[in-house]
């Protein structure tokens, strides 16, 4: 992300205002980045809306259904509109960590050294180059989770615990987990509040929700935990294809329920961005994966508010 470069249109579109007086307020038109949203928040006097503290998941059992993508640039979008940002790379290749423009193998320290080692998960996180956004590093060091885990007591409890050192200093946490089904991936599971699950438009992507679904059951079944919301998000979606749309409206039929409105179209802008480090919105924000994700997660957040205020849940502001 250390070559994500805004213009004054991009910046104004994000704060509602005029490309002059963003220029007016920086005194400058040129060389503008992520660095200045701070200050564009402080010059315009706009926060991001309250909203309630938020852990959220984005896993499929099933591997390639662009979940990192995903859940890095809804990430950063949260984080460009004011929120405090915990992203946590929960996978051993360290997808999410570069997709944010950093180099998993650089540190010394992954959430490994949290979950088995005890160390508090401040130790652990990182900043990246977009203010607000911090991050949860991972590499090759993670791949043993699993087994490390295994003999330890309350060992499906131990992700949620350690955020309960960070929980005051952030708005939303999103954890972007493996295609796996193990240890690490329950206690993802046990730790958040709202699950997000990428699917293709393709009948294979049935057993990874159907297997997921059967884990979330067990959940409520043998350790009482029930995830507050569960979002089903069509991505890489190409309406050419007669398969395609079949899958969609097979989807629509058995996971009503959970299926958002929303879907994100295949877009070739995500492959190039992950090769710059960079999520959607930093590489080409005007680019129709930009715009999807933006709907999708207009459509999470609102989803969210709507049953919390229905039940009277309370909300915070970000600083």
């Amino acid at each position: 992300m250390e070559n994500v470069r805004y213009s004054p249109k991009r910046l104004a579109e994000i704060f509602g205002v005029t490309p002059k007086q963003i220029s007016d307020a920086l005194g400058r038109r040129d060389g503008l980045g992520p660095r200045d949203l701070p200050a564009l928040r402080k010059a315009f006097k706009q926060a991001a809306a309250p909203f309630p503290f938020r852990r959220q998941l984005f896993l499929n059992f099933k591997g390639g259904t662009g979940k990192t993508s995903l859940s890095t640039s809804y990430a950063y979008r949260l984080a460009e509109r004011g929120y405090r940002v915990l992203v946590v790379d929960l996978d051993s290749q360290g997808h999410a960590t570069r997709c944010l423009g950093e180099e998993g193998a650089s540190f010394p320290r992954t959430l490994y050294d949290v979950l088995v080692r005890k160390v508090p998960l401040s130790q652990v996180v990182i900043e990246t180059k977009m203010p607000g956004l911090n991050l949860v590093p991972s590499n090759l060091a993670m791949s043993t989770v699993d087994l490390a885990l295994m003999p330890l007591a309350g060992r499906e409890f131990k992700l949620r615990n350690a955020m309960r050192d960070v929980e005051k200093d952030y708005d939303f946490v999103v954890m972007d987990a493996p295609p796996s089904f193990g240890l690490l991936n329950l206690n993802a599971l046990m730790a958040a509040q709202d699950l997000i699950t990428p699917v293709l438009a393709d009948f294979l992507s049935y057993d990874g929700l159907r297997l997921l679904f059967e884990t979330v059951q067990g959940l409520e079944d043998d350790l009482s935990h029930q995830l507050e919301n569960i979002f089903v998000c069509v991505n890489a979606y190409n309406q050419t294809f007669r398969i395609a749309r079949e899958a969609v409206d097979a989807l629509r039929e058995h996971y009503a329920e959970y299926l958002l409105d929303g879907i994100v179209r295949q877009c070739t802008k995500f492959a190039q961005a992950s090769s710059e480090g960079c999520p959607i919105f930093g590489f080409d924000p005007d680019s129709k994966g930009a715009e999807d994700i933006e709907a999708m997660q207009q459509e999470v957040l609102g989803k969210v508010r709507a049953r919390l205020s229905g039940r009277g849940g309370a909300t915070r502001s970000a600083r």
